[in-house]
């Protein structure tokens, strides 16, 4: 760093690289609030943010689930501590509709566990993509944050209508408004 700062015309170089990274950004990632902290229990120490984009490998490194003891996990989409990618989409900027595994039932386990997510203790965070690939590349996830069930349709599987704790920014919206 002392390097870096007695280096001043590349210090201003990476001031006007930083300045134009900027204005080429359409959303800024904001860190996650949590949701049902008890009155001064501290956040968990999750390294991922708002609106931020990720891999699968990194969403479960981030959460403790990827690391030397324990290889990758597997390849659904959902993790409880499940999504086969059929019919998401979001509904309005603060509300997304997310269908479950094909054979989730209302009276399931696990159907009861995301309708009674909240009682229960448990959190609902929202990873989603635009697409799955573009160009042959799988793309990242996009975190859309905390979810809380609203209502559901249906079984096998079931529909599920989630509201976000934060709208879906202006520029992710038209993308994920379509069916993905």
């Amino acid at each position: 760093m002392a390097q870096l700062w007695a280096a001043a015309d590349l210090r201003a170089e990476l001031v006007e690289l930083c300045e134009l990274l900027l204005e080429r950004t359409n959303h800024l990632v904001a860190p996650l609030t949590w949701p049902f902290l008890a009155a001064g229990e501290p956040a968990p120490p999750v390294p991922l943010g708002l609106h931020g984009r990720y891999s699968r490998a990194e969403v479960f490194a981030a959460f403790g689930l990827l690391n030397d003891a324990r290889t990758f996990p597997g390849r659904e989409g959902v993790f409880f501590d499940e999504t086969t990618r059929c019919d998401d989409y979001a509904i309005s900027p603060q509300e997304f509709h997310w269908e479950s595994q094909s054979l989730t039932r209302e009276a399931s386990a696990t159907g009861q566990r995301y309708i009674h997510h909240r009682e229960r203790g448990s959190r609902v965070l929202l990873f989603v993509r635009e697409e799955n690939k573009r160009g042959g590349v799988t793309l990242p996830f996009l975190c859309l944050g905390f979810a809380d069930y609203v209502s559901h349709e249906g079984e096998r599987p079931m529909a599920i209508r989630w509201r976000l704790q934060r709208a879906i920014p202006g520029a992710f919206y038209p993308e994920l408004a379509v069916a993905v």
